[in-house]
């Protein structure tokens, strides 16, 4: 008599499980997330990855502490970005969309660590060992200690790694891999879950560091279900357009450093290069005396960077007049424009406003505001800034200018850069050091209409 199925919904979005279809997901309140799985009703073995020796409880005073040892990789980005290098038995979920280089960084870290004598073994699951090679060889990748492997059954790959005894596993992609015993298709939710939690005990039992690689969805968030970005210890996401030359991978999640991290990269024909100095990348390409572009040194991770920022303001013949905005968040721009109304008085509900982010980062810390808020005024009134000047600051509805975190950073990366002066919240005047105010020109503002006034007067 054969085992008896039944139909199961998953939240694509979520991974909550329901036995009927609705439209929306009361757990995370999404819409059209529901996809219909087979699931078995006898018990399945589970969790073949897990290590069959019980864990008994440590008292905490018994625990002993030590420094988390770390894998250099010699690409001295990669290791600032995860805190100092890898940690043997750390899962590191990398995402990104399609073609963006996230094969090639893969290939490109494990050449590099098997050159330090470390076993690599890379699933290329969704392409051929000959296809994979013929990337490496591009790249120059040619090492003893790489073994290629096409498989996407979590059995097999489960035999070769007990055969290999690898230091480093790399599976490319987490979607593509599947449970036989599971009887929904590969990179279904239930499929995403069971074989992301096999690899996290197989990483943390065998101390293997292990990497997966995870598709995208439309809206850019990894594809599967939330669950696999708790499971694993740090999470990298690509950003940059595929058009141009530069790549961002940013720090979302990282049980050993800090978050939100950004390394910079080049991509040129011999894989992904590294950018020591991403301000000057970034400015590189700036023209000076240029109406609605203001310079605004901002802080990503541990890292000060300088970007610039550029507005354009129109007269609309719309009776809805665009917000349009690069690189920025849209709710952020809206209240920008909404204290330049009301503070300053500026007919913005009759023009359209575009705002970029040079260069392709996107910046989410509020430093920038003060930045994002000059250049508006600036297209606005048709007047040039100085362009020896940068500016910070965080702006608050009433049009205070709030002080920020780590100015002193901030203020060395734009002596750095060359330029003369800068414009900073009031508040953290205090504790600036004479070194850098006799480099430096520094000018504190405490309301928006000081600002405004002293840099477009």
């Amino acid at each position: 008599m054969g085992s008896k199925q039944k139909s199961v919904w998953y939240c694509s979005d979520c991974g909550h499980k329901q036995l009927k279809w609705s439209g929306q997901c009361g757990q995370c309140s999404q819409w059209n997330t529901f996809q219909e799985e087979i699931e078995l009703a006898v018990a399945l073995r589970r969790f073949e990855g897990q290590p069959t020796t019980p864990n008994r409880p440590v008292r905490l005073k018994e625990v002993k502490s030590s420094h988390t040892p770390r894998i250099q990789t010699k690409i001295n980005e990669y290791d600032r970005l995860i805190g100092g290098g890898i940690v043997p038995g750390s899962l590191t979920l990398v995402g990104g969309d399609p073609g963006i280089g996230k094969s090639t960084l893969m290939l490109q870290l494990s050449d590099a660590l098997a050159k330090q004598g470390l076993t690599v073994l890379y699933v290329c699951g969704e392409e051929s060992v000959e296809q994979t090679s013929m990337r490496a060889c591009r790249l120059g990748i040619d090492s003893e200690s790489l073994f290629l492997l096409s498989e996407t059954n979590f059995s097999l790959i489960k035999a070769q790694v007990e055969h290999v005894r690898p230091n480093i596993l790399i599976i490319d992609s987490i979607q593509i891999v599947y449970k036989s015993e599971i009887p929904s298709a590969p990179g279904s939710v239930s499929q995403v879950r069971e074989t992301a939690t096999e690899f996290m005990h197989m990483a943390k039992g065998q101390n293997i560091a292990t990497f997966l690689i995870g598709h995208v969805t439309k809206s850019g968030e990894i594809a599967g279900p939330r669950v696999l970005e708790h499971l694993v210890d740090a999470v990298l996401y690509f950003e940059g357009d595929k058009q141009h030359n530069y790549r961002m991978i940013r720090v979302v999640k990282n049980r050993f450093g800090p978050t939100d991290e950004v390394a910079v990269f080049q991509m040129k024909s011999g894989g992904l290069v590294e950018v020591p100095n991403p301000s000057q990348i970034f400015l590189e390409e700036r023209r000076k005396e240029v109406i609605g572009s203001t310079v605004i040194p901002t802080i990503e991770g541990t890292r000060p960077i300088l970007i610039e920022a550029q507005a354009l303001v129109t007269d609309t013949v719309f009776s809805t007049p665009s917000r349009r905005c690069t690189g920025l968040d849209q709710n952020r721009l809206a209240l920008l424009l909404a204290v330049l109304e009301k503070r300053m008085g500026y007919q913005l509900h009759r023009c359209d406003v575009f705002v970029s982010i040079a260069g392709g980062l996107r910046v989410v810390e509020p430093g920038s505001d003060l930045g994002v808020l000059i250049a508006v005024a600036s297209s606005m009134r048709n007047r040039v800034i100085d362009s020896e000047t940068a500016i910070m600051g965080e702006v608050g509805l009433g049009g205070e200018i709030r002080s920020i975190p780590r100015v002193e950073s901030r203020l060395k990366e734009v002596i750095n850069m060359g330029f003369r002066s800068c414009i900073i919240p009031k508040r953290n005047l205090k504790g600036i050091s004479e070194e850098i105010r006799q480099k430096l020109r520094i000018v504190g503002v405490d309301v928006v209409e000081e600002a405004v006034e002293f840099l477009l007067q």
